[in-house]
């Protein structure tokens, strides 16, 4: 073949493979990454938005929470738990005091913001902090309120009824009774109360004289056990309770064995009761009154100012609540 001719192949070749090339990259989107500033604005607002909903959970205080297993309370002596449907609505009214008595702890944050801040304790809490704004927080409480009673209606009248009275018991405790000596102790322990009754009235459960004795009872002596373990440790003056200048130990020493007195003679009384179930019951006294006794010692100590961590943290508290709790079901659903 001629030389010429060779080459004009060759050309022709070449411009066929550069036209399909360029076809190719038309047929082909275009590429437009986004600006490395807006991906990385898209990344901190995502951390951010979690972040904000890590901040909002600490603020409604998960490790409180733990108070309101008192719903268990009345089903599990009633021997209920396992009847059809108990569990869930329990489950359910566990749910609505998780979120009363955080709308109630994110209020009363706003309301102690300020005197937090200089607390050594209180101070890393997201209000006082400056973590969590004080619109944030009281929107946020305001939504967990209507949710919670919207949901107790849903469960049972009964119980957005006494989700209702734990709401005024709790939010008045924050804003009035807490500056009155005794009405605080009775306003805090009345919550306790109201939680175990939550429990019975979900489930239609009837409660017992006994049983709202030895729960009205044992809160008094879990609250004025906090009060005495404050007073113990003597606090800056500024940074103390408005109430707690106005305890003085051996007042508070005295309503800690009047109440652990008229919680043990009410739940040996009820033990008594039973003569079907008495071994199961009678046995259960024992670790009963030393729980006590073991309480009293620690808040005389100054160790009870967070009840819920102190009772979780303590080994004897904690075998003594797992043998009462095994002897306790014991005459619940074997010794019938």
């Amino acid at each position: 073949m001629p030389l010429h001719s060779r080459l004009d192949i060759d050309a022709f070749s070449a411009t066929t493979r550069e036209e399909q090339a360029g076809l190719t990259r038309l047929r082909e989107p275009a590429a437009h990454p986004l600006p490395d500033g807006l991906l990385d604005g898209r990344r901190a607002s995502g951390r951010s938005l979690w972040r904000s909903i890590g901040v909002l959970i600490r603020a409604c205080r998960p490790r409180q929470w733990s108070k309101n297993l008192l719903v268990l309370a009345a089903p599990l002596a009633a021997g209920a738990i396992g009847w059809p449907g108990v569990a869930v609505k329990v489950a359910g009214a566990f749910v609505v005091l998780c979120m009363l008595s955080s709308a109630t702890y994110l209020v009363n944050d706003v309301r102690d913001r300020e005197q937090d801040r200089i607390h050594p304790r209180k101070r890393t809490r997201p209000i006082a902090a400056g973590e969590l704004t004080v619109r944030a927080a009281i929107a946020a409480g305001l939504a967990l309120a209507v949710a919670g009673l919207a949901l107790a209606a849903v469960i049972t009248p009964g119980l957005a009824a006494v989700g209702a009275g734990y709401l005024a018991v709790t939010m008045s405790y924050s804003l009035w009774w807490r500056r009155v000596v005794v009405a605080d102790i009775l306003a805090i322990a009345a919550g306790f109360v109201l939680r175990a009754l939550a429990g019975g009235v979900a489930t239609d459960i009837y409660l017992s004289r006994w049983f709202a004795i030895v729960t009205a009872c044992g809160a008094i002596f879990l609250v004025a056990a906090k009060r005495y373990a404050e007073l113990h440790e003597q606090v800056a003056p500024r940074l103390e309770r408005a109430t707690l200048r106005r305890y003085s130990l051996r007042g508070l020493r005295l309503t800690l064995a009047a109440a652990a007195s008229l919680a043990s003679i009410a739940y040996i009384s009820w033990a008594f009761t039973r003569p079907s179930h008495l071994l199961w019951y009678g046995l259960s006294i024992v670790p009963f009154l030393l729980w006590l006794a073991r309480y009293a010692s620690l808040a005389g100590a100054g160790a009870a100012q967070a009840p819920e961590e102190l009772i979780l943290r303590d080994r004897t508290l904690l075998v003594l609540s797992l043998v009462w709790g095994l002897l306790f079901l014991g005459g619940v659903y074997v010794g019938r």
